[in-house]
């Protein structure tokens, strides 16, 4: 009798199964079974539907393959949907929330159509990282769908999934009309790590922006390897000047490594130093010293990166090893004046952008497919718009977008161009591609706060307070020191969330970082009348007047980006009960 033939080939997994399913059913058993039976219902319309098979519904799970990656995906979001649809009406308590995990890989299927192997535990390990009513899917799979418009993916960094003998990178993937997947914080064992400013060894002042440039361009390469935590450029260049004890910055900045060095540029010549220091020991991890031409500058940048690395033991992507090798530009010239107009932009006030954009517009004469620059002035014009700054800052919102979405399809992998097009959606309301944007920023810089910080103010202004805190957390973690939007925008989160001692925690530190915050005040205001506070509200209202004493609640709300105009009616409601008219 001939042997059962056992088929191994590649296919793409899907596992799912039920948040707290065991709570559920000690609750009410029979109902739990009856839902259970109408999402299996779902889950099978959904595959079929993709024409994927269903192989296993043990349990509450779900098993099923598929011949692509897209169609798992596909059915994965689907079923998410359609499951979120038929909860509405049902009470929190009592919803069936779904975790799923999506992988690509070989399977061995028996002639009963069962499967099992590698690629399936690896799966349903990533479900088990997936937040209920989210889709969690590995690096494998991520590859074939990562280009699809319609999606948007947030980062998890790497996992040591039990049983899987290679750490797995997993992202978080959403359409891009839904709520942005929750994201995934760093694990603990991630090496972190601040790049401190160069010392400028030229004995010139005015090789200041050569130096901090090249801080800043290996800051920003660390920053998009998603085996590391990075320290945001303002947090880190806050020692700059400064006589500073390593593990004094490793605790203010709340990381294990420190980088640091000296630039000394002269002619075509460049004398670059670099050291890698262990907080826990004090010890230096790795050291070199670089004489080049100054036309090897990009060289040096990668063996500097590459090498702090190897150094961690930093296992990098396919696409991050590729990402290192770009520059955007091979003119030395044009690299040049971006760096000095990029050294102006980080001033961020109206001065520093009127002196940056005439550089950053050499800079983009000189290489007209350099995106970095075109990403910048698209930022720089957009600040314009949003401050009215200047007398044509009228016409600023629409050359934002046209810069913005220009840097976009010069360098679609350019987390700066998908910001700049983001914020640009954010202020014209369009919050759902704003959150898009954001998200694709992120992806390619897992380490962007700044990325992270606007993904939390679209997702607040969508409505989603709760998850735009994960990303404002994020991004506090990423920049400590320049906390100061964020601190207001998680303010306004826990405000909306009614969470009102924790608002009223975080609005006073950002006060004591800002005094003269009349936005803070406002918020801080409302909260003090929502807690029958009404003396203390009133006070602080003064100190707003005698800040601004033309400001006018009224009139801040129609700038204010809202989906739901009734989430700043509460802000108003809380002023009134202090007896506030704003």
């Amino acid at each position: 009798m001939a042997e059962p033939v056992i088929e191994q080939r590649l296919a793409a997994i899907l596992a799912a199964d039920v948040a707290g399913y065991t709570r559920l059913m000690a609750d009410d058993d029979a109902a739990t079974l009856a839902a259970l039976d109408a999402a299996r219902a779902i889950f099978r319309n959904q595959v079929e539907s993709e024409r994927g098979r269903i192989v296993d519904t043990a349990g509450d799970s779900v098993l099923a393959v598929f011949a692509t990656a897209s169609g798992a995906v596909r059915a994965a979001l689907g079923a998410q949907q359609a499951l979120a649809n038929a909860d509405a009406g049902v009470s929190e308590k009592r919803r069936m929330r779904f975790r799923i995990g999506i992988n690509l890989g070989e399977v061995i299927e028996k002639p009963d159509g069962s499967v099992y192997g590698a690629g399936v535990n690896v799966a349903a390990r990533l479900e088990s990282l997936a937040e209920p009513g989210a889709v969690m899917i590995s690096e494998d799979a991520y590859r074939q769908v990562r280009r699809n418009r319609d999606l948007i993916f947030v980062d998890a960094g790497e996992h040591q999934l039990k049983n899987v003998d290679e750490p797995v990178h997993a992202y978080s993937v959403a359409h891009a009309a839904s709520p942005a997947p929750a994201l995934i914080p760093a694990p603990v064992t991630k090496p972190s790590i601040a790049v401190l400013p160069f010392v400028n060894m030229s004995g010139d002042p005015a090789q200041e922006y050569f130096t901090d440039g090249l801080s800043e361009d290996v800051i920003t390469d660390l920053s998009k390897l998603s085996g590391l935590f990075v320290t945001a450029r303002n947090s880190s260049f806050t020692y700059k000047g400064r006589a500073v004890n390593v593990g004094t910055v490793c605790r203010e900045l709340g990381v294990r490594y420190v980088l640091e060095g000296s630039v000394r540029k002269a002619g075509g010549q460049v004398r670059i130093t670099a050291q890698l220091i262990d907080s826990t020991t004090g010890g230096h991890v790795w050291a070199e010293r670089y004489d080049r031409l100054l036309d090897d500058i990009f060289a040096v940048q990668d063996d500097v990166t590459r090498s702090i690395v190897a150094a961690l033991k930093v296992s990098l992507t396919p696409q991050e090893h590729s990402s290192l090798a770009q520059r955007g530009t091979s003119n030395l010239d044009a690299y040049d004046a971006f760096m000095r107009g990029r050294e102006w932009t980080m001033t961020w006030t109206r001065a520093g952008h009127e002196k940056a954009r005439p550089w950053i517009e050499r800079a983009i004469a000189l290489d007209p497919k350099f995106a970095a620059p075109v990403a910048y002035l698209a930022m720089i014009v957009g600040i314009a718009w949003v401050n009215r700054w200047g007398e044509d800052w009228q016409d600023s919102f629409g050359l934002s977008h046209e810069l913005a979405s220009k840097a976009v399809a010069l360098d679609p992998l350019s987390p700066h161009a998908h910001y700049a097009l983001g914020t640009f959606y954010l202020w014209k309301r369009e919050l759902e591609n704003s959150i898009a944007e954001q998200a694709q920023a992120i992806a390619l810089d897992p380490n962007f706060a700044l990325g992270h910080t606007m993904m939390g103010m679209a997702l607040h202004y969508a409505g989603d307070s709760a998850r735009a805190l994960a990303f404002l957390e994020t991004a506090l973690a990423l920049d400590p020191v320049s906390g100061d939007v964020v601190l207001h925008q998680m303010g306004l989160c826990h405000f909306m969330l009614e969470d009102y001692a924790a608002a009223e925690s975080v609005l006073h530190k950002r006060i004591s970082q800002n005094p003269s915050t009349d936005s803070s005040r406002v918020v801080l205001a409302a909260t003090y009348g929502c807690l029958g506070r009404g003396e203390e509200a009133r006070a602080v209202w003064q100190e707003l007047m005698a800040i601004n004493p033309n400001y006018s609640f009224a009139e801040r709300r129609k700038a204010l980006p809202y989906r739901n105009p009734d989430d700043l009616e509460r802000i108003a409601e809380g002023l009134r009960e202090a007896g506030i008219e704003g």
